[in-house]
């Protein structure tokens, strides 16, 4: 039997509005840092083989901080389109994955991010917890069984939806 493919979406940790930095320059509040490390603690076991991630220095401090918590990957894309992305740009950076490819994350933005699980994903009373609110260092966890260019609406199962909070 095949291993599933898994997408881990993760949206940024929380940002800090006591700054006068354009929104793509905003970075990270304590709280957000904090959140995003218990992210990397609970993520480490699984591991990941591609890291997309926004260029927002919100998202891209993101990542250091999943680091910190002990989530590593040799493969980091800082992806520009996750910045001002729509649900068919990610679906079609996906589905551009290399085959040997099995885990990737996501780190972006919202609305997005939700809209993205709620395509990809069957339905379930996950995905409804996903559709009311996605929160900063939110994580959903969707696995398929096919390759990534076969990704199609419906295609994924929603298999976990945590909110870490350090």
């Amino acid at each position: 039997m095949t291993r599933p493919r898994t997408i881990v979406v993760v949206r940024h940790g929380k940002s800090s509005w006591k700054t006068n930095d354009p929104d793509i320059d905003r970075p990270l509040s304590p709280r957000g840092t904090r959140d995003a490390v218990v992210a990397g603690q609970q993520l480490a076991p699984l591991g990941v083989d591609v890291v997309l991630v926004s260029p927002a220095t919100r998202a891209q401090q993101t990542w250091q901080c999943l680091e910190m918590g002990g989530l590593a990957c040799d493969d980091l894309r800082t992806t520009d389109a996750l910045y001002h992305a729509w649900t068919p740009e990610v679906v079609d950076i996906l589905k551009a994955l290399p085959a040997a490819a099995r885990t990737v994350a996501i780190i972006g933005h919202e609305p997005t991010l939700s809209d993205v699980i709620g395509t990809l994903a069957a339905p379930s009373r996950l995905g409804d917890e996903v559709a009311v609110k996605f929160p900063t260092s939110a994580i959903a966890v969707l696995t398929t069984r096919g390759d990534w260019d076969a990704l199609a609406p419906g295609a994924c199962t929603l298999e976990a939806f945590e909110v870490p909070r350090g």
